[in-house]
């Protein structure tokens, strides 16, 4: 049965080797992150030093248990743990080196170094043995005494003398949290280097002084409880440490993120003043285009059909004052019927570019017109339903309306293969709705949208954005078309188009 004591001392051996452990966890994990704590190859070691002291407390704990309770531990468990401290410390001399020298790879010097503190626990191991020719279990205890003196002690020293050169550099970097951190972890490693020195009574010098014994008799507590603490706190530190690196990547990632978002902001902005600037100049190049349009309208009205005008009643004029001679009159009557055709094909030509109804009487007035027009020119059937409270639209949403139509319904005589098609003009009080639709053989979308198919449908398309209304095609093979145009209100308040003297251009040539 165990006492009081030996339970204490093994929950002591499980929590110094828990913490030793946690570390080697934390630092194993750190080391596959960015290096802001420190490099991986200088952490993996510290990290391995972890695992395997921890693990050696636990079985320096089994052992202990075993021969309180009187069982026979196997002799393999003995060197084993043996083996495990040894490596332990070794990684605690390769961790101190590493992080002395930075700037370097691991170096000649430094094996040497490792080398050396190895190599000189071995020499001494096997002197001791065959100087006094100690049984087994001796011969454990000092080789146990000569890695804490040989390994344990200058590995710790390196490891104290290593953080606080890092807890300076951080200091230094103005990282205080990260500074304090492994400060504490430096005072940690230097006073466990002290209690290196407490080891199992020997014969030999300084064990017969120095050790576990005098320990327990001076402070009431065993050494392990003090190297438990110390370990709590090298662990406690370390996390800690790593907590403020954690938290220094974090805020680098914020840092990195917002400069990525305010980037992404900048070119959203930047795409929308691009936009507003294509629509702009969408809007300028539709008002210039209708300007012309109605400029070259009234030049025709203006000079050509007058000119005509007074050609054909020159013709008349002539008619009377030569002879009735049959060849003449036929000239003239010939002459006169090209006059005519001709002062007609002025007039539908000057309609094309700009009818007169769209300035004078509005979109509704101009629509009906254009289905007069198809009806003679292409036996095309169109119907214009007006739903809602007719009004007066801004001058260029009118005319944009009015070109899509006519460019839907061209398209709808040329390629539907219909003879009807409805054009749906509904009046809302936060928009107005254009529809064009027929039942004919449709087409696939996609495709007719790309050159050089889908120059009509890009033009319509621009000329809607550039008063920004929402532009959509509905249409599937065998199903018929559906052009569809929403303007909102709040986009028809813009610069005004207005086409000087369309009214002229109204009349017809004689």
């Amino acid at each position: 049965m165990l006492t009081g004591a030996q339970l204490n001392l093994i929950l002591v051996f499980f929590i110094y080797g828990l913490a030793f452990f946690s570390m080697g966890l934390a630092l194993m994990l750190e080391a596959g992150r960015s290096p802001l704590l420190a490099e991986a190859r200088v952490l993996l070691p510290l990290a391995l030093f972890g695992f395997a002291h921890g693990l050696h407390e636990w079985l320096e704990m089994v052992l202990q248990m075993g021969d309180w309770l009187g069982f026979q531990s196997p002799a393999l468990l003995a060197w084993v743990r043996l083996v495990i401290l040894v490596l332990s410390f070794s990684s605690l001399i390769a961790f101190g080196l590493l992080s002395l020298r930075p700037q370097r790879r691991f170096s000649r010097a430094d094996a040497y170094a490792g080398f050396g503190f190895f190599g000189l626990y071995i020499i001494l191991v096997v002197l001791v043995n065959l100087t006094h020719q100690y049984n087994p279990s001796d011969w454990m205890r000092h080789a146990d005494v000569l890695a804490r003196y040989f390994l344990a002690v200058p590995g710790a020293v390196l490891a104290a003398l290593a953080l606080s050169r890092q807890a300076s550099r951080a200091q230094a970097q103005q990282r205080r949290r990260l500074a304090r951190s492994l400060r504490w972890a430096a005072v940690g490693f230097a006073v466990y280097s002290i209690t290196q020195f407490f080891v199992p009574a020997l014969d030999t010098f300084p064990a017969n002084f120095i050790n576990t014994t005098v320990f327990y008799n001076l402070f009431g507590v065993p050494i392990q409880a003090l190297r438990a603490g110390v370990a709590i706190v090298i662990t406690i530190s370390l996390i800690r440490a790593i907590q403020a690196v954690e938290e220094e990547r974090q805020k680098e990632f914020m840092a990195v993120q917002q400069a990525r978002l305010d980037a992404m902001e900048q070119v959203r902005h930047d795409l929308l003043e691009r936009e507003a600037m294509r629509r702009e100049l969408l809007r300028h190049t539709v008002i210039a285009q209708e300007e012309e349009r109605a400029r070259i309208a009234r030049e025709l009205h203006d000079e050509t059909a007058q000119i005509l005008t007074g050609f054909s009643l020159n013709l008349a004029t002539l008619r009377e004052l030569l002879p009735s001679d049959p060849r003449i009159s036929g000239i003239l009557t010939r002459l006169q019927g090209l006059s005519r055709r001709m002062s007609q094909g002025i007039y539908r030509m000057m309609h094309d570019l700009r009818p007169a109804q769209l300035d004078d009487l509005g979109l509704v007035a101009a629509l009906n017109y254009l289905v007069e027009e198809l009806h003679k020119s292409n036996e095309l059937q169109v119907v214009v339903n007006v739903t809602g409270e007719r009004q007066r639209l801004e001058p260029l949403v009118e005319t944009v309306l009015f070109r899509v139509a006519q460019e839907a319904l061209t398209n709808v005589a040329l390629h539907a293969e219909v003879s009807q098609a409805v054009v749906q003009l509904a009046f809302t009080p936060e928009q107005v709705i254009q529809r064009v639709r027929d039942e004919g053989v449709g087409f696939d979308v996609d495709e007719f949208q790309l050159p050089p198919h889908g120059w009509g449908l890009a033009g319509m398309r621009e000329r809607a954005e550039s008063i920004g209304a929402q532009f959509r095609i509905v249409s599937a093979i065998g199903h018929g078309t559906q052009i569809e145009v929403i303007v909102p209100f709040k986009a028809v308040m813009g610069t005004p188009f207005r086409a000087a003297g369309g009214s002229a251009v109204a009349e017809e040539i004689g």
